[in-house]
C-alpha cells in the first residue's frame, strides 16, 4: 500500500445531510476516534460523527446549507494528515506483524539443544550397531509382513524409539500445536509425520537421522540468534551488577542495581560502568560514552552534568543522583526497542513462511500419491522426509541473526529483520545536514551587532541565554563560544524550543521581555524587523556559515554566524553508496537555500530542500515513497524524528543524535564513521544474496530427493540424510555472514 492511499479520503455514499467517508488511516487510528470526532463536531455545520475501524469508514450527519460536502472531506483530509505520523507507525506495526506458527529458537537453550544432538547421536550410532546386516539393499527390514500388532510391539519397545519419541516431544507440541490452535501446518507438522511414520514402518535409523540432522541445523540457528543477542546485549550494556550507594551518613554500601531508585544517590570510581541515567552532583570524571553518543573521546563530567547508564568512567570518581532508573534507562529503552523489534519478520521470511506452509500439502499429497501408486510406504515415507520448509525457514532466520550479529559487533543495531530486506532494495537516500553531513561541532566564528549601541557580547549573551539548555549543535557552539570568551550566562527562565524555528526564553531581570534566538524567518514570525544586515547575512553564507539570528523583545540584536565543516569521509561515503546502487541521494535541511546549496554541490548531491520543517521533511519522504522508491533517512536530531519514522529505512547517526532520533530509527549507529552507512547497506544486499543462493539450492536438492525417492532409487535413510544436509549445509552458508567484511568496496558474496 501506498502512503498515499493510506492518508487519501474517498465519499463512498452521499445523500442530502448524510456522507460515508473512507480512510485506510482510521483502521490505524482506533485510539484517536474520540479525538477526531470532536475536532469534526468542533463545526457548526456537523450534527453527528461515527467512525468504524473495521471498515475504515466514517459516517457523517451534516447541515447542507453551512457546509458543502467537498470542503467537508477536506476538512477530514486535514484532520487525518495531522495524525500521519500515528497512522503510519501502526500502519508499518501491522504489516510487519505475523502470527507465530514457528517454534521460536530464540528462546530455546543452546546448551540443551547441544545435549539433544548428543543423545541423537549416540541412539543412531546403538541402532546402527544393533541392526548391522538386517537391512538389505533397498533399506528395508526383512519380515515386514508380519502382524500390524508385532511391528508395534517392536517398534515402541526399542531404546531408540524411546529417544526418539523423548528428543520429538517440542517438535510434536509445535506441530500438533498449529494444525489444532491456527488450522494450518508448519514445518514441524511434517517432521512429526515423517518421524511417526518411520517408526510405524520400523524404520527408527531414519528417524533417528531425521532427528539429528534437525537438531543439529536448529542448534546452528539458535547459536546465531544468541551470539547476535550477546552482541547487542555487550554493546549496550548498562553496567555493573551492584553500584556504590551513598546513605544517609555519606557512607558507601554496595547494594544491587535492581535496589536503585530515583533520587538515590551512587558513586562511580574508574574503570566502572554507571548503571543509571542521572545528573553528577559532586566530583569530575573523564567518561567514555561512544556505546550512546558514538564520541570517540572521553567527555569531561563535573557538578550538574549529565550522564548516562551503559558509559564508562575512564578517569576519575563522580557523585550522581539517579534520574532514570532500570527499564527507564536510554539505553534500556533502545535495548526493549531492538528486542521488541527483533519479531518483526522481512517480507522475504514470510515468504519463505507462506511458501514452507503451502509445500506442505504438496508433500502429504505426494505421499498419498506415490503410495497409491506404487503401494511402497518406503517410496511414500520418502515424500514426508523430504521437504522445504526446514532449509528455507532456518536458512533465513540465521541469514537474518547472522547480519544482525555483524553489524551490532560494528556499533550498529539493526531493530528488526524487515529493515536489512528494505535496506537492500531501497534506490534513494536522504540526509540530514546539520550533525550529519557536517560534523555536527560547529563554531562561532562571526558576531555582527544590528547597531552600534549593541555589543558583541550583548548580542551572544542573550544567544546564549536562550540556547543553554538546548541539545543542538549550534546551541552548543554558542555555549563554548561563552565558555571561551569566560563570560557568565543571564539568567532567564525556561527555556521555549519553536521546532524548525528556534527558541525563545524570558530574562529573569527585565520579564517583560523576551529573547528569540533562530532563523530569519523566526524573526519574522514573531514580527520584528531584522532587514539591517542583509549584506553581512549574504557574506557569512558564502562562507558556508549558519546564520543565527538575535532579537529582545521587539528589538533586532544581530546575527551569529557559525561554521560547521563537513564530517571527515562524508564524500567518500556518498561516492560509494553510489557504487552499492542508491541512484539518488539528497539532502534535506532547515537552513537556508544558499547554505543548503553550497553543502550539496560541495558533496555532489543530486538535489536538495532547504527551509523544511520537521512536517516538510516527513511529506517530502511521503513524496518520494508514493512515486514507489523505498526511502533511507539519514538524520540525527529532534527534527528527523518524523521523517527518520516515515522512511522506509530510518538511520540515526552521529554523536549529537538525540534519544528520540534513536528510537523513532530503524538503524542506529553508534559511531560518528559516515563509512558505516554503505557498509551496512552492502551487508543487507549481500544478505539478501544468500538468501536467494540458500532459496536456490534448498528447492533444487529437495526436488531432486523428491524425484529419486518416489523412484525408488533413493532409500529412505538416504533421503533424510539428502534433506537434512542440504539444511545443514544453507544454514552454514547463512552463517558466513557472521564474519561479512564491512570495509569492503561493494563486493557482492
Amino acid at each position: 500500500m501506498k502512503n498515499t492511499d493510506l492518508l487519501g479520503c474517498t465519499i463512498v455514499h452521499q445523500i442530502k445531510g448524510r456522507v460515508r467517508i473512507h480512510c485506510e488511516s482510521f483502521k490505524y487510528l482506533e485510539n484517536l476516534f474520540p479525538v477526531l470526532s470532536n475536532q469534526l463536531l468542533s463545526s457548526d455545520a456537523v450534527a453527528s460523527v461515527d467512525i468504524s475501524a473495521v471498515s475504515g469508514n466514517a459516517l457523517i450527519f451534516f447541515d447542507d446549507d453551512k457546509v458543502h460536502i467537498a470542503a467537508l472531506l477536506d476538512r477530514v483530509e486535514k484532520i487525518v494528515e495531522s495524525y500521519s505520523h500515528t497512522s503510519y507507525k501502526e500502519f508499518r506495526q501491522k504489516k510487519d506483524l505475523i502470527e507465530q506458527s514457528e517454534r521460536n529458537l530464540g528462546e530455546e537453550s543452546v546448551g540443551k539443544m547441544a545435549l539433544n544432538v548428543g543423545i541423537a547421536a549416540l541412539a543412531l550410532g546403538f541402532d546402527f550397531f544393533r541392526n548391522r546386516g538386517s537391512l538389505g539393499m533397498n533399506g528395508r527390514v526383512p519380515g515386514f509382513a508380519g502382524t500390524a500388532a508385532s511391528a508395534w510391539r517392536t517398534s515402541l519397545l526399542t531404546p531408540s524409539t524411546l529417544v526418539t519419541a523423548f528428543l520429538s516431544f517440542p517438535i510434536a507440541r509445535s506441530g500438533l500445536g498449529s494444525v489444532i490452535k491456527r488450522r494450518r501446518p508448519n514445518a514441524d507438522t511434517l517432521s512429526l509425520l515423517s518421524i511417526v511414520a518411520s517408526l510405524l514402518l520400523r524404520k527408527s535409523g531414519s528417524a533417528l537421522t531425521v532427528l539429528l540432522l534437525h537438531e543439529i541445523a536448529e542448534l546452528l540457528t539458535a547459536y546465531t540468534v544468541k551470539k547476535t543477542r550477546n552482541a547487542i546485549g555487550d554493546m549496550l550494556s548498562q553496567g555493573e551488577s551492584s553500584v556504590w550507594k551513598v546513605d544517609e551518613k555519606n557512607h558507601l554500601d554496595k547494594v544491587p542495581i535492581s535496589s536503585i531508585q530515583i533520587s538515590d544517590v551512587i558513586k562511580v570510581h574508574t574503570g566502572e560502568k554507571i548503571s543509571v541515567d542521572g545528573i553528577v552532583i559532586r566530583g569530575e570524571a573523564s567518561v567514555d560514552q561512544s556505546s550512546i553518543s558514538g564520541e570517540y573521546f572521553p567527555v569531561e563530567k563535573s557538578s550538574d552534568a549529565e550522564v548516562y547508564a551503559g558509559t564508562v568512567v575512564v578517569e576519575g570518581a563522580i557523585y550522581i543522583q539517579s534520574v532514570r532508573v532500570g527499564d527507564d534507562t536510554a539505553v534500556a529503552r533502545i535495548i526493549k526497542l531492538v528486542e521488541d523489534a527483533a519479531d518483526n519478520k522481512a517480507p522475504i521470511q514470510n515468504t519463505a513462511d507462506r511458501f514452507s506452509s503451502q509445500l506442505l500439502y504438496v508433500n502429504l499429497f505426494l505421499a498419498a500419491s506415490v503410495f497409491l501408486i506404487t503401494k511402497d510406504p518406503y517410496k511414500s515415507l520418502n515424500m514426508l522426509i523430504i521437504d522445504y520448509s526446514c532449509a528455507l525457514r532456518l536458512s533465513t532466520v540465521t541469514a537474518f541473526s547472522a547480519s544482525i550479529n555483524r553489524a551490532a559487533r560494528e556499533g550498529i543495531l539493526i531493530k528488526g529483520s524487515n529493515f536489512i530486506e528494505s535496506l537492500s532494495d531501497s534506490q534513494t537516500i536522504i540526509f540530514d545536514k546539520t550533525g550529519t553531513l557536517t560534523e555536527g561541532k560547529p563554531d562561532v566564528t562571526a558576531i555582527i551587532p544590528a547597531s552600534p549601541d549593541v555589543t558583541e557580547r550583548e548580542v551572544l549573551e542573550n544567544a546564549a541565554a536562550a540556547e543553554e539548555t538546548s541539545s543542538h549543535p549550534l546551541a552548543g557552539a554558542i555555549l563554548r563560544k561563552m565558555d571561551r570568551c569566560s563570560w557568565p550566562i543571564p539568567s532567564h527562565g525556561e527555556s521555549e524550543v519553536h521546532v524548525g524555528y528556534g527558541v525563545s526564553c524570558g530574562m529573569t531581570r527585565k520579564k517583560s521581555d523576551r529573547v528569540y534566538v533562530g532563523s530569519r524567518k523566526f524573526l519574522t514570525k514573531i514580527g520584528v524587523e531584522s532587514d539591517l544586515l542583509r549584506e553581512e547575512e549574504k557574506s557569512l553564507l558564502y562562507e558556508s556559515q549558519n546564520v543565527i539570528f538575535v532579537a529582545r523583545g521587539d528589538r533586532f540584536l544581530g546575527i551569529i554566524g557559525i561554521k560547521d565543516t563537513p564530517r571527515l569521509k562524508m564524500k567518500r561515503s556518498i561516492n560509494t553508496l553510489r557504487y552499492c546502487g542508491l541512484s539518488e541521494i539528497i539532502l534535506l535541511t532547515g537552513d537556508v537555500e544558499q547554505q543548503a546549496a553550497m553543502v550539496a554541490s560541495h558533496m555532489k548531491l543530486d538535489s536538495y530542500l532547504a527551509d523544511q520543517l520537521p512536517e516538510d521533511k516527513a511529506n517530502a519522504v511521503l513524496k518520494l515513497q508514493a512515486t514507489g522508491e523505498n526511502v533511507i533517512m539519514v538524520g540525527d536530531g529532534i527534527n528527523d524524528a518524523a521523517a527518520l519514522a516515515y522512511a522506509d529505512v530510518g538511520i540515526s547517526l552521529g554523536s549529537a543524535r538525540t534519544d528520540i532520533a534513536m528510537e523513532s530509527a530503524d538503524i542506529t549507529i553508534a559511531s560518528d564513521d559516515p563509512m558505516k552507512i554503505p557498509a551496512v547497506i552492502h551487508l543487507s544486499q549481500s544478505c539478501m544474496s544468500v538468501i536467494k543462493q540458500n532459496f536456490a539450492t534448498a528447492i533444487v536438492v529437495n526436488s531432486l530427493g523428491l524425484l529419486l525417492g518416489g523412484m525408488g532409487i533413493l532409500p529412505v535413510i538416504g533421503g533424510a540424510i539428502l534433506h537434512n544436509a542440504s539444511t545443514i549445509m544453507v544454514v552454514g552458508n547463512s552463517l558466513r555472514l557472521l564474519n561479512h567484511p564491512m570495509n569492503n568496496k561493494g563486493r557482492s558474496l
